[in-house]
């Protein structure tokens, strides 16, 4: 592992320590409430491991901040993103990644990411904090996305909205499946 990345690591590590202790919350109460065990937190503090969407989602809920407040470094002026660039996380479930693009600010309300799946077991998502809502834009393939009990099938341009504070999923149906995420925080 080169230097170059182990740098979104060490971000997502000092990220998750300032905020525990903001919270100040040990690392054993930290890591009952997000339901991973000690040693998990006190590795993926120290930069060690590679935390899944699942484990961050968790400490945030945990943490009571937003996933993106763990993943993304604070950034100034223009921001470009090339295609491939980023630091996809990825679900110890089903072939996922979540690339956050762009972090809502201090007193903005969302969060906009680049979703990346392929066929198989479906990325179930546990209620995000209250209010959320979900934007998806599917930009190639096809998918199963939406409330877990009522998924709608999309296709490549379509768009869909749901409460994101709900349980949900996002299921590949073709390789190469692609998406837009904006989560809209109220």
């Amino acid at each position: 592992m080169t230097e170059q990345s182990k740098a979104p690591l060490k971000a997502i590590a000092a990220a998750i320590r300032r905020h525990r202790e903001a919270a100040g919350l040990s690392l054993t109460e930290a890591a009952r409430r997000a339901q991973i065990a000690k040693s998990t937190l006190s590795q993926l503090e120290s930069g060690v491991g590679n935390p899944s969407v699942e484990t961050l989602w968790a400490l945030a809920l945990a943490l009571d901040v937003s996933f993106t407040d763990l993943v993304d470094p604070p950034r100034a002026g223009v921001v470009i993103m090339r295609a491939g660039e980023g630091e996809p996380v990825r679900s110890e479930h089903s072939d996922y990644a979540i690339t956050l693009l762009a972090h809502a600010p201090a007193g903005s309300r969302r969060d906009l990411y680049k979703l990346a799946a392929e066929p198989g077991p479906a990325r179930e998502s546990e209620p995000h904090t209250p209010g959320t809502i979900e934007h998806v834009i599917l930009t190639a393939g096809s998918a199963k996305v939406g409330p877990s009990g009522a998924p709608a099938t999309l296709h490549a341009g379509d768009y869909i909205s749901y409460p994101g504070d709900a349980p949900h999923i996002f299921e590949a149906l073709e390789a190469g499946t692609t998406a837009v995420m904006i989560d809209e925080h109220r």
